[in-house]
C-alpha cells in the first residue's frame, strides 16, 4: 500500500477507528432515503482527506470514477426508471424523470462515500501497525496476514503492469499511440501479469507457514506498537450509534412516508 508519511491526527487514528468509518459512513448512506445525508458524509470525508493532505488526489480519484458512473446511471434512471412520475425534460423520443434522477443521484453518492472511506483508510494507515492494532483484539494472525495481502492487491499489480510494459517496450513492443496500437499491446502484457500474480499468490501461502502463523497455543507478539486512545474508542462507539440511529429513522421515514 502506498501510504502517506504525513503526521497529523487521521494517520496518527487508530486504524480500527478508520477501518469501522467505511461500513458505518457506507451503510448509512445506503439505508438513507435521502441523498442529503451521504452528501454530508462526503463532506466530512473531504474534510479529513484535507487533514491528512490528499484532497487533491482524492478528489481525482472520485472524478475519474465518479464522471463515467454518474452518466450511466443518469441516464439510465432518469430515462427508464420505474420510479419516475415527474418529468423534468422532453427530450422528444424519451423524458427525463425527477425520481429517477434523484435515486441516481443516492447510488452515485453511495458509492463515492464508500470509496472515500477505503481510500482514506488504506492510505493513511501503516500495515504494521494495524496488524498489531487486529491481533489485540483476538483476530487470528491467518486472517490478518490474508487481509494485509489483499490490500496489497491493486498496488502489487499496477507496479507489475508498469514493470511488465516497460519490459516489452526495451523489447521493441509500442504500448503507446492509438487506441489500437494499445489493444495490440494488451494481450502479450496481460499475459506475464497474470502468471507473476499466480506465483505471488502462491509464495504467499507458503509464506504462512514460514511466519510460523499455523503455530497454535502461542500468543503472537509484535515489535509495533497498538495504541488505542478513549478518543478512538469514542469515535468507534459514535459510529456505530450513528448508523443503528440512521436505521431507525430511516425505517420510521419509510413507515410514514
Amino acid at each position: 500500500m502506498n501510504v502517506i508519511s504525513y503526521d497529523n491526527w487521521v494517520t496518527r487514528c487508530n486504524p480500527l477507528t478508520k477501518l469501522t468509518m467505511i461500513p458505518c459512513f457506507g451503510i448509512a448512506t445506503a439505508i438513507f432515503p435521502d441523498v442529503w445525508l451521504g452528501l454530508v458524509l462526503l463532506f466530512i470525508i473531504l474534510v479529513l482527506a484535507a487533514v491528512a493532505h490528499l484532497l487533491s488526489s482524492m478528489i481525482k480519484m472520485m472524478g475519474a470514477f465518479g464522471v463515467p458512473i454518474s452518466l450511466m446511471l443518469f441516464v439510465i434512471q432518469g430515462l427508464y426508471s420505474p420510479k419516475n412520475r415527474t418529468y423534468i425534460a422532453d427530450l422528444g423520443f424519451a423524458k427525463i424523470g425527477l425520481e429517477g434522477m434523484l435515486y441516481g443521484a443516492n447510488i452515485l453518492v453511495t458509492l463515492l462515500v464508500f470509496l472515500g472511506t477505503f481510500y482514506l483508510f488504506s492510505k493513511t494507515i501503516y500495515s504494521g501497525r494495524l496488524s498489531a492494532t487486529m491481533n489485540s483484539h483476538g483476530v487470528s494472525s491467518r486472517l490478518i496476514y490474508l487481509l494485509l495481502a489483499s490490500l496489497n492487491i491493486v498496488p502489487e499489480m499496477q507496479r507489475r503492469v508498469k514493470v511488465v510494459g516497460q519490459a516489452q517496450e526495451a523489447r521493441g513492443l509500442h504500448t503507446t499511440g492509438s487506441i489500437f496500437s494499445r489493444f495490440r499491446a494488451f494481450v502479450p502484457l496481460i499475459g506475464p501479469v497474470i502468471l507473476s500474480s499466480l506465483i505471488s499468490a502462491q509464495e504467499r501461502g507458503m509464506a504462512l507457514e514460514l511466519k510460523g502463523l499455523g503455530i497454535i497455543d502461542v500468543k503472537a507478539t509484535s515489535l509495533v506498537e497498538s495504541r488505542d486512545t478513549k478518543l478512538d474508542q469514542s469515535i468507534r462507539y459514535g459510529l456505530w450509534l450513528f448508523l443503528i440511529s440512521t436505521a431507525v429513522i430511516s425505517f420510521l421515514l419509510r413507515i410514514n412516508g
